[in-house]
């Protein structure tokens, strides 16, 4: 009986829109990938830039100019890692509220057939006892 249960809740799982929300969760997957190891490479990028301005001696307003830049390049990365998270976890949130959804609405029938069946099984009993007493 478990794995009627389990074929049934399968098959009333909206495939259909899950497979249309597939490409829009893979897609916000990888943007959040390519923000996390985009951010890495600014690092490589500032060590060259360090490599060729250590020829010269930058002033203390020119470091702090550079280091607040970094910075700013830092928070920017962030804030777009986080809304491209933000976006797939809605997606995948939205996903899950409409399975559930379903699963809810299996349960709620597996409960109407399993009481629909103990009817019909106690009626045939019934039925049953009636017809051996009644010789």
């Amino acid at each position: 009986m478990a794995v009627g249960t389990l074929i049934t809740v399968l098959s009333n799982i909206p495939w259909g829109q899950v497979v249309e929300n597939a490409p829009k969760v893979a897609e916000g997957a990888v943007k959040l990938w390519n923000s996390v190891t985009n951010r890495n490479k600014p690092d490589a990028i500032q060590g060259s830039q360090a490599a060729s301005a250590a020829d010269e001696a930058p002033s203390e307003a020119d470091r702090l100019k550079a280091r607040l830049l970094a910075l700013e390049d830092g928070v920017s990365s962030l804030q777009d890692q986080m809304q491209a998270s933000s976006a797939l976890i809605k997606a995948l949130a939205e996903q899950n509220t409409q399975l559930v959804q379903r699963i809810e609405l299996n349960r709620i029938r597996l409960v109407r057939y399993s009481v629909a069946t103990a009817l019909q099984g106690a009626v045939l009993l019934a039925a049953v006892v009636y017809l051996l007493f009644r010789q």
